[in-house]
Formats: C-alpha cells, sequence, structure tokens
C-alpha cells in the first residue's frame, strides 16, 4: 500500500470514465506519433528502396532497411503483418520496452512498495497497449476505448451513458522529444483514478515476493509486469470481441470473432 496524505473518496462510474477519457486522448497522441512520425521519410522509403542515387541515397537506404527490420509501423514490413502479429509488436516491442520503467522501482526492493510509483507506471503502460489493440480492431472512438481500459484495468463495466460525454483534451503537436514528457503526463492523468490503479493486472505472486529484494527486485518486477502486460492484452482482445450489438465496432471485429482463440503469449 502506497503512504499519501491525501483523503480516500468513492469514486464514481463518471469520475473514473472522466480520467480515462483523458488518458485515452493522450494515449492517442502518443500512438500517433509511434506509428506516424516520419520526419526524414524514411518508412515511406522502405516501400520504395534503392530510388535515391548516390551516397546520401544508399545512407538512407540503409537507415530505412533498419527500420523495416524493426517493424515499424508504416513499413514495408509492417504491411504485410496481420493483425495478430501487429498486436504482438504493440506488446513485445513499445510495452515490452515500456515496462522497464514500470520495473525501475524495484531496485529499490520492498521500499518500492511503500510508493505509488509502480503501480502508477504500470497502468500507464497497460493503458497505452490497449488503446494500441483497440486501433488494430479499428476501434478509435474514444467512449468505447474508455469502457475497455474500465474493464481490463479498472473492473468496471460502464455503461454509454458515462462514457459519450465530456470535453476532449487538447494537445499541441507532439515530437519524439517530447514523449518521455507525455508518458509523465499520462501517468499523471491516470493518478486521478486514486485506488483504480490497484484493480489492474499484476505480476503474479512469486514475482511480487522477488521483487522485495533489492537490485533484483528490478528483474522480477520487470519479468512480472511483463507477464501483467500480457494479460491485460489478452483480456483486451477478449473484451472486445465479447461486445456484440453493445458498442459500436466495425464489421471487421465480428470477423475477428472466430479467427482469435489463443491469447497472446
Amino acid at each position: 500500500m502506497g503512504l499519501s496524505v491525501m483523503p480516500k473518496a468513492h469514486l464514481s462510474d463518471a469520475d473514473v470514465a472522466d480520467a480515462l477519457r483523458r488518458a485515452v486522448s493522450a494515449a492517442g497522441v502518443i500512438l500517433d506519433v509511434l506509428a506516424e512520425a516520419d520526419p526524414l521519410g524514411l518508412r515511406r522509403r522502405t516501400h520504395d528502396l534503392g530510388a535515391g542515387a548516390g551516397c546520401p541515397g544508399q545512407v538512407l537506404d540503409i537507415a530505412a532497411r533498419v527500420l523495416d527490420c524493426a517493424d515499424l509501423p508504416g513499413t514495408q514490413s509492417w504491411e504485410g503483418k496481420d493483425r495478430k502479429a501487429r498486436i504482438h509488436w504493440w506488446v513485445r516491442r513499445v510495452g515490452a520496452l515500456d515496462t522497464v520503467l514500470v520495473a525501475f522501482p524495484g531496485v529499490f526492493g520492498v521500499l518500492a512498495n511503500r510508493l505509488p510509483i509502480q503501480d502508477l507506471l504500470g497502468f500507464a503502460n497497460q493503458a497505452l497497449v490497449l488503446c494500441a489493440v483497440a486501433r488494430e480492431y479499428g476501434i478509435t472512438d474514444t467512449p468505447t476505448q474508455v469502457r475497455l481500459l474500465a474493464s481490463v484495468l479498472c473492473e468496471r463495466e460502464l455503461d454509454k451513458s458515462s462514457t459519450a460525454t465530456g470535453p476532449e483534451e487538447s494537445w499541441p503537436e507532439l515530437s519524439e522529444r517530447s514523449l518521455v514528457g507525455k508518458l509523465w503526463h499520462l501517468a499523471g492523468i491516470l493518478n486521478a483514478v486514486g485506488d483504480e490503479l490497484g484493480k489492474r493486472p499484476h505480476p503474479r505472486k512469486i514475482f511480487r515476493y522477488f521483487g522485495m529484494v533489492p537490485w533484483i527486485g528490478a528483474v522480477a518486477g520487470y519479468l512480472g509486469e511483463y507477464g501483467a502486460l500480457v494479460r491485460a492484452a489478452s483480456a483486451a482482445e477478449a473484451w472486445i470481441l465479447a461486445q456484440d450489438n453493445e458498442v459500436d465496432v466495425p464489421e471487421a471485429v465480428a470477423d475477428a470473432r472466430e479467427a482469435v482463440s489463443d491469447p497472446i503469449v
């Protein structure tokens, strides 16, 4: 349990929906950068390698091939991936990298349990990846993404009336160099949901026990948090595929209901 001088208060569904709505907005901006930012045109270049002439063109081709090998969204290799492979990429590349930050407080061992930072960062990381999963299913509307996060991370089943209204968060243009700041801002938004942070998928007990040991706790924390992220992503897919006429989702979701039979591992 974390230390806090703030009074405890019961959060209504509307309170949780409001915080998650702003979190979805922040996550959307971050995902846009990760999926679309291409200042040097290298992602586009992967579709037309060899088009440039001379030494500069060869250097750019090499850089483009590196991005293509990393399977970044927008590259030629990304276009060849199916939905399942793309979801795996978000979990195993973006989610796994962010989990390093989530697990870092584990170097302090049991002392990290006295602070809410690890739960906060873990919640933010899972929220970001779950929004990416929703996007891969064609779900880009904020209300449905809010309901998804509420169900998987907060164990709350929100109705449409609690998610359909509310001001959209206004964001300035975001660059790659400001991603860390926006991730921290996302964590700050999620802090508003208070005790709801503790309801997210957590590392299994064995990792939590080892997480009490200084330094070793960081490794145990990483393995545990990554496993929790994988379970959260699988739960998000299950939630999406379980929706029938209750949410407005693309027909592709219904078509994929039979195709997705095993969880992400």
